[in-house]
């Protein structure tokens, strides 16, 4: 009942957001797409904003060596910020590999121009930082886009590679990370 409450006020406080955006979509030297929203009058300007539909195209399964990880996280939240750094390290660590990490921003709309901006330049993830307007997001979308997460807390990982999945609801210690990331790349050796 909390998690329903919880996306019910999330949903009611963002509802009377508009969004406007255009969309490029790009290949890049691995053959996959790249989704860029370039938005029309978005105050965050360095940020990508994405549909709803742009983010289930995104968590779904490529057939590809590329391992993604797909954070949903918001600046608000406490255990977001806690795994930040753990993802940070990682994609450091990682860096050069077949590994693209993407932070979904569930912030409000009315945050993007300044929390979730600052967060983002402060943190240097402006590049992998996406901005989703969640009141746009239909009831089912969380079922029809993932195996365990109902949309009711947050963070929310997903990682993939190929048919391989992953989810994990809540905060990911620097541990369940390392090993979760492990048997992933496991699979590329």
């Amino acid at each position: 009942m909390k998690k329903l409450f919880l996306s019910v006020l999330m949903l009611s406080a963002l509802t009377a957001c508009k969004k406007e955006t255009a969309t490029t979509i790009t290949a890049t030297a691995d053959n996959t797409a790249v989704t860029k929203a370039s938005p029309t009058q978005n105050p965050a300007a360095s940020l990508q904003e994405m549909t709803a539909a742009k983010v289930s195209e995104l968590v779904k399964p490529k057939q590809n060596d590329t391992v993604y990880v797909t954070n949903f996280f918001a600046t608000w939240c406490g255990p977001c910020m806690m795994e930040i750094p753990h993802f940070k390290e990682k994609m450091q660590e990682l860096k050069g590999q077949p590994v693209k990490f993407t932070f979904v921003s569930l912030d409000n709309k009315a945050d993007w121009p300044d929390a979730v901006k600052n967060f983002a330049e402060e943190e240097n993830l402006t590049q992998n930082i996406v901005l989703l307007d969640a009141s746009q997001l239909a009831p089912d979308y969380f079922t029809q886009n993932f195996q365990t997460w109902d949309g009711g807390s947050i963070p929310f990982t997903l990682i993939t590679k190929g048919d391989q999945r992953k989810e994990t609801v809540g905060s990911m210690t620097r541990e369940t990370l390392d090993a979760q990331m492990n048997s992933f790349l496991a699979t590329s050796r």
